[in-house]
């Protein structure tokens, strides 16, 4: 087997696509068909299937699953706490989600810059800023947060899937940072 190659937005080696597992190869197919490319942030896990299997399953159920928390506010948490930990590549991919779902490419500038500036409703915001204090200060949740989110109207469940989309997003942004994870150059020029 040869020697892994750096992909240049990664900084890792990452093993050339003719070698992965059959499982992978039909999974970066399967991108290449729908979205045109592979995101730089599965090329990082490919090193390895069960790694990537684990996220790529868990960001599937997160951001994809059916919710109480739409896939636009779900987005919306992804670029307001990578905003907050300055992850580039997050802070670009999902913001280009935010724009493609919401028609509105000022609101993915909004939730990377200021999200407090944003046009948003109350039950928004209340959900953006539980986020935001996961991310900055969790030891500081209390009840009372958990109870601001109920009385926006959001339930026990929304609440646990905005604070598990919140949690993911400050592990990827993580990882990203880590390794210094570029963003794939078409994700800039998305839905603008």
């Amino acid at each position: 087997m040869s020697q892994p190659k750096h992909v240049h937005a990664l900084n890792i080696p990452v093993p050339p696509r003719k070698e992965l597992d059959e499982g992978t190869q039909k999974y970066f197919a399967k991108c290449d068909e729908k979205i045109g490319f592979v995101p730089n942030v599965l090329l990082a896990y490919s090193f390895d299937a069960e790694k990537l299997k684990g996220f790529s399953g868990m960001y599937n159920e997160l951001m994809l699953a059916p919710s109480g928390v739409s896939k636009l506010e779900r987005e919306m948490i992804a670029v307001m706490v990578s905003s907050i930990n300055h992850c580039f590549y997050c802070l670009t991919a999902h913001g280009a989600a935010v724009r493609q779902i919401s028609g509105d490419p000022k609101l993915g500038e909004l939730m990377a810059f200021n999200y407090r500036a944003a046009e948003i409703t109350p039950k928004q915001r209340a959900m953006l800023d539980f986020a935001a204090k996961l991310t900055e200060t969790p030891d500081k949740i209390v009840e009372a947060d958990r109870e601001s989110l109920r009385k926006a109207g959001w339930s026990d469940r929304d609440i646990w899937d905005i604070a598990a989309t919140a949690s993911f997003f400050n592990m990827s942004n993580r990882m990203a940072s880590a390794i210094d994870m570029m963003p794939n150059p078409e994700y800039h020029a998305q839905s603008r």
